[in-house]
């Protein structure tokens, strides 16, 4: 990762939307075998662990020579345990290492997470292999696996992004229900493993790669901003569902693809489109369990500017073949992707 990535992140949830679209292009036909990158999720949750029984100060001295920045961003920032440079947070981790809370916690992450997440790699291999054939020059990070104590997902600092196994548990994790004040079950189905590989991809994308432009205020804009990476998705992750890449269920798939002609009317009839106001906005981007004022008995799906952006796109591309990906992501103008798209749902 570059260096303009240096502060440490913390990415808590986009958009996850899911469907039974299949991807476009034909991109799962690249052969991407001879990309000499290999992904291996390091395990730092396991080597953290090791601070329980054997010396501290030098087993904290060993951690950050492997793991560098990482280190302290996760003592400083994600444990708030503070800073590194002082050790009296030793005496905050002897109290973390204590306490039931840590031990249960690791107990789930170990029957979740066994082995070497094998399953995972393979998918990181052959999205950060896509990465590098799309943008040879691009340095991609290491990934390191960690427990937060559901204080963040995935971050993201100076060459690596980091993985909260601990919020990738299952839907069914008997951890989820106590923090449903943060995380309701709409967004907390989604805490599964399937969804790793999903959420490093869409961090790279939208926090080094593609981060939005901050002075884009209206709908469109950003409409058109989540559907480029979301296809941008599509290209280096093939083989996932798009229900996985956009996190619908199943049912709020069908919904969409139902009545798109009718969500697009919409958006027209209530010139939604240039709409700057956030609280509007937020509306039909943000996660919900349901979008107010579109379907029956509160069976319409949310974030529908994040899906209506991705089939701009997706059409954009289709009426375009002689545009590349890298000339799509970076296209700054969304009015002019709109009107090439001859986006007209029935």
């Amino acid at each position: 990762m570059t260096a303009t990535y240096c502060k440490f992140k913390q990415i808590y949830l986009f958009f996850a939307i899911g469907v039974l679209f299949t991807s476009c292009g034909d991109n799962k036909n690249i052969d991407v075998s001879g990309i000499p990158v290999d992904v291996k999720i390091e395990r730092f949750d396991r080597d953290f662990d090791q601070m329980r029984e054997k010396p501290m100060q030098q087993q904290a001295a060993l951690l950050q020579k492997k793991y560098g920045i990482f280190y302290n961003d996760y003592v400083g920032q994600i444990l708030e345990a503070g800073n590194v440079n002082d050790t009296s947070y030793f005496n905050t981790l002897r109290q973390i290492f204590a306490g039931n809370a840590y031990r249960d916690l690791k107990h789930d992450v170990d029957a979740v997470f066994p082995g070497d997440m094998e399953k995972q790699n393979a998918e990181l291999t052959d999205a950060f292999r896509r990465i590098k054939y799309y943008y040879p020059q691009k340095n991609l990070p290491k990934v390191y696996a960690y427990f937060s104590g559901f204080k963040a997902q995935t971050s993201i600092g100076d060459g690596y992004f980091g993985v909260g196994l601990d919020m990738f548990l299952g839907a069914d994790s008997r951890f989820y229900p106590a923090i449903r004040a943060t995380f309701p079950h709409y967004v907390s189905r989604r805490f599964t493993p399937d969804y790793i590989a999903t959420r490093v991809v869409e961090g790279i994308a939208r926090e080094d790669m593609f981060p939005e432009n901050e002075s884009d205020h209206s709908l469109l804009n950003k409409m058109v901003y989540a559907g480029k990476i979301l296809y941008f998705m599509d290209q280096v992750l093939p083989n996932v569902a798009d229900s996985v890449k956009i996190g619908y269920t199943t049912q709020q798939m069908k919904w969409c693809t139902e009545f798109e002609g009718k969500i697009w009317g919409y958006f027209l009839e209530e010139n939604l489109l240039y709409e700057t106001d956030y609280q509007r906005i937020q509306t039909y981007i943000n996660e919900a369990p349901f979008t107010p004022g579109l379907g029956e008995h509160n069976d319409s799906s949310p974030k529908l500017g994040i899906f209506t952006g991705w089939q701009i796109v997706r059409k954009y591309m289709a009426e375009h073949k002689d545009v590349t990906l890298q000339m799509l992501m970076a296209e700054p103008n969304a009015q002019k992707i709109l009107n090439e798209s001859k986006y007209r749902p029935k």
